[in-house]
């Protein structure tokens, strides 16, 4: 049995397909199969049902996956030591982060990162929460940006900075004259909100049910971007909350439509999440310094609440 061997198993089980996997492995599809049938024999188990189109793990393939998948990225701490050895800080990073943060947060840390450590090749996806959980999981992302906690026992996290949730208020609005906001004021059936799936949306959702016990989850409207959500909002559809970051690059004069909230502010807990085999650490680590770096002069908040993001 070899490294390679359980790095050919996992790539068709993810492909679900010989002459797939083989590509995205730069082999022959006969070299692959070749391989694979080597370690069916020597195991004396059929790891994929080939029968079925497109090609399934059987059961006993499936718990195979599974360890092969530790065995691979134990295999790669191995690397991981000898360049945490060397100091050095390089190579291919996969790194995905949420709709709601890549737009504002990204901007601001990645010229600085590029430029402080130029032997990193980033490669960066925005990808739903659950995406991210799940391609953690089967190492096909090193880390990403996230709102958190999310209780997952694979993941490990690290906070980067509070984000205080922000109130968008348009003047036909019956809390416009209100300098400041409070939770209790909220009411979910007059608010727009992002798409299921954003996990912002399920922060505000969490955030108006704590301090409402009938809720109807009747919503006037929803949008896939926070940009659509103020343009909604100006026409007078209702009104919205934003993460802060978001509030920087808005014009005037819908700068006074925000609305600060009552401390302590409501807040969303943005970390950098990663798996808890904890390879390539030294890049992690690198990235934390860089984005806190960056972060500390536009965020100040301290005395925040933080609200989950995880849907209730």
């Amino acid at each position: 049995m070899t490294i390679t061997q359980l790095y050919y198993v996992l790539a068709v089980a993810e492909n679900q397909n010989f002459t797939k996997a083989a590509e995205k492995c730069f082999v022959t599809q006969p070299t692959l199969s070749m391989q694979i049938q080597k370690l069916e024999d020597q195991l004396d188990v059929q790891i994929f049902d080939r029968t079925k189109k497109p090609i399934e793990l059987t059961d006993v393939g499936k718990k195979i996956v599974t360890q092969a998948r530790n065995i691979v990225n134990e295999s790669y701490r191995i690397q991981d030591i000898v360049d945490q050895q060397k100091g050095f800080i390089g190579g291919e990073f996969k790194l995905g982060i949420i709709p709601t943060i890549m737009p504002t947060l990204l901007p601001m840390f990645l010229n600085n990162f590029i430029k402080k450590h130029p032997k990193v090749k980033l490669k960066i996806e925005e990808l739903t929460t659950e995406e991210i959980i799940s391609r953690i999981n089967d190492g096909h992302l090193d880390a990403a940006i996230a709102a958190t906690p999310l209780e997952d026992e694979n993941i490990k996290e690290r906070v980067l900075y509070f984000e205080p949730f922000v109130g968008y208020i348009p003047s036909n609005h019956r809390l416009h004259e209100h300098k400041k906001i409070d939770v209790s004021e909220l009411d979910i059936d007059d608010m727009l909100l992002l798409e299921d799936g954003h996990c912002f949306r399920d922060g505000v959702i969490n955030l108006c049910k704590a301090f409402k016990t009938q809720t109807n989850d009747k919503f006037q409207l929803e949008s896939g971007s926070i940009e659509t959500l103020i343009k909604l909002s100006n026409e007078g559809l209702g009104m919205t909350l934003l993460p802060y970051l978001h509030t920087l690059d808005i014009n005037n004069k819908e700068k006074e439509n925000l609305h600060h909230f009552n401390e302590p502010s409501p807040a969303r807990e943005v970390s950098i999440i990663y798996h808890k085999s904890e390879l390539k650490m030294q890049i992690i680590e690198a990235l934390q310094d860089v984005i806190s770096g960056v972060i500390r002069g536009a965020i100040a908040f301290q005395n925040v609440k933080i609200i989950s993001p995880l849907p209730k």
